[in-house]
C-alpha cells in the first residue's frame, strides 16, 4: 500500500526529477545526483523540494504519502506554474540560504 514515502524529500528521489522540466534543470539534477546527500547544493535542493511538495505537511495516510515522495515531487514540478529560470533562481537561493546556515553554524 504504502511506496517510498518518508518524512521530509528523499536525496534518493533526486535522479528520478530529471525528466520534469527543461533542459536546465535537467542539467541541475545531472549534476546533482552524483554526489553526496551531505553536498550544500544538494542540501538546498531537498530543501526547495520539502518547501514546493509541502513535505512538513504530509500525512502518512494522504493520497501524496501512498503514492510515495518521488511521484508526488515529479508531480509538483510538472504542475510548477513558473519558468524553469524562476525554479533554477529559487533553488540558488535556497543553495545560499544552506551556505549561510553552514558559515553560522560553524562560527
Amino acid at each position: 500500500m504504502y511506496t517510498d514515502n518518508e518524512i521530509l524529500f528523499p536525496h534518493y528521489a533526486i535522479p528520478a526529477l530529471r525528466n520534469t522540466r527543461g533542459r536546465e534543470w535537467m542539467r541541475l539534477i545531472d549534476r546533482l545526483a552524483g554526489k553526496a546527500e551531505t553536498s550544500v547544493e544538494v542540501i538546498a535542493l531537498m530543501s526547495l523540494m520539502i518547501e514546493l511538495n509541502g513535505c512538513l505537511a504530509c500525512e502518512t495516510d494522504s493520497y501524496r504519502a501512498m503514492r510515495g515522495c518521488t511521484a508526488c515531487a515529479q508531480q509538483t514540478l510538472r504542475r510548477f506554474k513558473g519558468s524553469d529560470e524562476e525554479l533554477i533562481r529559487m533553488y540558488e537561493q535556497s543553495v545560499a540560504r544552506i551556505r549561510e546556515l553552514d558559515i553560522a553554524l560553524a562560527d
